[in-house]
């Protein structure tokens, strides 16, 4: 019976280095030789691979570096596109965690009390009727919403006057202001003196609006923009400075609160105006089509008496006259007798118009 006597004077520790260039160690695990240099000091070999930008780094303090230099977040896209020739296992399992962090953060959104809390309160729907008697349509935001949490606009009962929560932007300095409890009284030059009048500003305010404050008043409008519109159609009004702020806001939606745009002369023509609203009550249209169908019809009996003048009909018994049908277009008159204005191309409906009073 032959043994085998197996060696037992070998090193504790023993290292292979095959062709590939890989070594391996007694505990089995694989390193590549790494090839490349460190991408920011250039003087080590890289450790580290940024998994935003895949750039190679050796140590803490360059992979900071690198952030700081680039402004490189450091965290990998994970919608980012990959071609189907590098598609692999790995990418599939990303994609499919990727899947499951959606859906762990809409079962976390669901219990969320916030998330849960009606959209509208009995305060808001005490500003938006007192609003409405004022024809402002006043709309909400969730209570999530930055808007709504810093809307203070409050409604005095007993003056029924409107003090709101108003948003200056001035585009051409780069500065919003916002302010609060304005009276719907006042006048937009009112307002706008505490912010652009050589004398009557704040000394702080009038440095940072200089290019306002040296422009002259009639060199200077305010517009506010259109809600309820497609976001590749955006508009605004044109409001009157010498107007108060409730006879600017009559008609028009809001969100939360106004937010004014103060445009110097340079700049009116990037502010497009809305077009003017054309408003018809039932009756008129119903006029309006009835004039163009008896119109039409006086139209089609000249062609046909003319066209008929040179022959002799060779059926007069078939010449009978048969009653005509209601037009169409008293039918979709009857049906579109709502008395709501006509909107623009690009607005977008909403159906909260109709909510009761």
């Amino acid at each position: 019976m032959c043994s085998v006597i197996v060696p037992t004077h070998m090193s504790s520790v023993e290292t292979h280095v095959d062709d590939n260039g890989v070594e391996e160690g007694q505990n089995g695990a694989k390193r590549k030789i790494s090839l490349l240099t460190c991408g920011v000091c250039g003087s080590e070999e890289a450790k580290y691979r940024c998994p935003a930008c895949l750039k190679e780094s050796c140590s803490l303090l360059c992979v900071k570096k690198h952030k700081e230099d680039s402004g490189c977040s450091g965290v990998r896209n994970k919608v980012a596109f990959v071609a189907l020739s590098q598609f692999d296992e790995m990418v599939l399992l990303s994609d499919y965690r990727f899947l499951e962090d959606t859906g762990r953060f809409a079962d976390g959104a669901t219990r969320d009390n916030l998330i849960q809390a009606p959209r509208t309160t009995s305060k808001t729907k005490k500003l938006a009727a007192h609003a409405r008697k004022m024809n402002i349509t006043l709309r909400f935001l969730p209570v999530t919403f930055t808007k709504s949490r810093e809307n203070s606009t409050f409604f005095l009962a007993k003056e029924k006057l409107f003090l709101w929560h108003l948003k200056l932007i001035f585009p051409q300095s780069s500065s919003e202001f916002s302010q609060r409890r304005v009276s719907d009284k006042q006048t937009l030059k009112q307002i706008l003196n505490a912010y652009i009048d050589p004398s009557e500003s704040d000394p702080v305010t009038r440095q940072k609006l200089k290019m306002y404050v040296h422009a002259p008043f009639d060199h200077v409008k305010v517009f506010m923009k259109a809600e309820e519109r497609k976001a590749n159609s955006v508009r605004y009004h044109e409001l009157d400075l010498h107007k108060s702020l409730r006879d600017n806001l009559s008609n028009k939606t809001l969100i939360e609160y106004p937010v004014l745009h103060v445009v110097l002369k340079d700049y009116w023509k990037d502010y497009p105006l809305k077009g003017a609203a054309i408003t018809a009550s039932p009756r008129s249209r119903l006029t309006a089509q009835n004039d163009e169908t008896a119109q039409d019809n006086q139209v089609s009996l000249s062609r046909q008496d003319s066209s008929t003048s040179g022959r002799t009909n060779i059926w007069p018994e078939s010449q009978e006259t048969s009653s005509e049908p209601e037009t169409p277009p008293e039918k979709r008159a009857k049906r579109g007798s709502g008395g709501e204005e006509e909107r623009e191309e690009g607005e977008i409906f909403d159906s909260s118009d109709e909510e009761e009073a």
